[in-house]
């Protein structure tokens, strides 16, 4: 089965030119949404992907109307791909039930898989770089080094209670365990 999906990103947009490019390449049937290629939820599109079935064809007008960006389209490929589903764009000849379509596909998910490595070792080196200049990432300690032996002497004292410990530093009972056992020995 051939379905067709068709989207337009505002009311004053009209379906017509993608509806009658999806009836000439043959879609038995074809999901229509007015809503933006932003958006989070597009629920047709989610319905025409859930109805589609092994061997069935998702066809689009444009790989802009399916996919926000290149991430997410080779997401929505790869999940077409393990329904075992063909996916084709009339726009840009791309046809997965083809070598061709297919090679083109795989160089989609070589670009993408390129960009997430190079977003991961620009991150590393911006950490690298952060941590040569003495500066570490993450919160911030709840109790400093100055502290902890304040809150040891104030739990070996039977006439401070652990509500008032925890409210004189602004911590809470598991953060006040995670530094100082219930005896006063330390923890970390």
């Amino acid at each position: 089965m051939r379905i067709g999906y068709a989207r337009v990103s505002t009311g004053d947009q009209n379906l017509d030119l993608q509806l009658d490019e999806l009836e000439d390449a043959g879609c038995d049937k074809v999901y229509q949404e007015e809503i933006s290629g932003a958006a989070d939820s597009r629920p047709e599109l989610q319905r025409c992907l859930e109805e589609l079935r092994e061997g069935d064809t998702l066809v689009v007008w444009r790989l802009d109307r399916f996919g926000r960006s290149l991430k997410d389209l080779v997401s929505k490929m790869e999940s077409l791909d393990e329904k075992g589903a063909d996916f084709v764009s009339l726009t840009e000849g791309i046809d997965t039930t083809t070598a061709q379509g297919k090679l083109t596909f795989h160089i989609f998910g070589a670009l993408a898989e390129f960009e997430r490595e190079l977003a991961r070792e620009r991150t590393m080196a911006g950490l690298k770089a952060a941590r040569e200049r003495g500066r570490v990432g993450g919160r911030p300690p709840a109790l400093s080094e100055e502290e902890i032996p304040q809150v040891q002497a104030m739990m070996k004292d039977s006439d401070v209670s652990t509500s008032d410990i925890c409210e004189r530093f602004d911590i809470s009972r598991a953060t006040l365990y995670r530094y100082v056992g219930p005896n006063g020995e330390r923890r970390r």
